[in-house]
């Protein structure tokens, strides 16, 4: 997609993505040539059985792995040329990341571990704390502001993590596992506040086994071993389609690659 200048109006692009672990003869590729493109004010759902690759994809995507070959380009800037300095700067302005382990700042109330990305980027530390405690209380945590993580919940660091990478209403959200830890109307909670964000143009991408998540999506991509398997629309873009995951088919398929839609993940 491009607009009328001829730019690309994606928020990121990945073309013929590679990724190899080792050296031949004992080569083994988890990546095949991925090609992604993201828009603004997309809900994508990333799916695919353990081993399939997404994890190292979204690594890639976010700029915390470098691919073997292949070009992303986050944000307008090609961060795969980039060096780690650069891509750093290019994520903090563009992105944010939810760890599956969190990885909260363990000395840090769950409030300074929110107020933290705000601060790094220049608001005052006391705006940026009350900026961390309306969002917290969004998230049902008003009674947890001042807990470190070592004193919370999984869930309840979960939602910590969440809240730390949509503060700064960045353009990219990336999830890996985002809903693990969380119970079901927790999970429905985390899910609508996503759509806000969402309907106001920032794009996510959901990384998950949860086919709960397919109904709140506006697209499904499937891989399976490290190939882009299904690319289709999800439930929240044909709310009037299949009634969950299991049920989704690609239409066509988009290679001469075996393909293979949500099921097994």
């Amino acid at each position: 997609m491009t607009d009328e200048r001829g730019a690309s109006a994606n928020v990121l692009e990945a073309r013929g993505v590679v990724f190899t672990h080792g050296t031949p003869p004992l080569e083994t590729r988890v990546l095949h040539g991925v090609d992604l493109d993201i828009a603004p004010g997309e809900l994508t759902v990333l799916m695919g059985p353990s081993g399939s690759g997404k994890t190292t994809l979204i690594s890639i995507l976010a700029g915390l792995l470098r691919p073997t070959r292949g070009r992303v380009v986050l944000g307008g800037s090609e961060i795969s040329a980039m060096d780690d300095a650069e891509v750093t700067a290019v994520r903090r302005r563009t992105l944010g990341f939810v760890f599956q382990a969190f990885h909260l700042f363990p000395a840090l109330t769950a409030t300074d571990n929110v107020a933290e990305v705000l601060a790094l980027s220049g608001t005052p530390i006391r705006v940026a704390r009350e900026k961390a405690r309306a969002l917290l209380t969004r998230f049902g945590l008003e009674a947890r502001l001042d807990h470190r993580p070592g004193e919370l919940s999984a869930g309840q660091r979960q939602r910590v993590a969440i809240a730390r990478a949509i503060v700064t209403s960045p353009r990219l959200v990336i999830a890996d596992e985002p809903t693990v830890a969380l119970d079901g109307p927790t999970a429905a909670s985390v899910m609508e506040l996503l759509r806000e964000y969402v309907s106001a143009g920032t794009s996510v991408v959901l990384v998950t086994h949860d086919v709960r998540l397919v109904r709140a999506s506006d697209r499904v991509v499937a891989l399976e071993d490290g190939r882009v398997a299904y690319d289709g629309r999800g439930l929240a873009a044909n709310p009037h389609g299949a009634p969950s995951g299991h049920d989704i088919h690609p239409p066509t398929p988009r290679s001469s690659e075996p393909v293979a839609g949500p099921e097994g993940a």
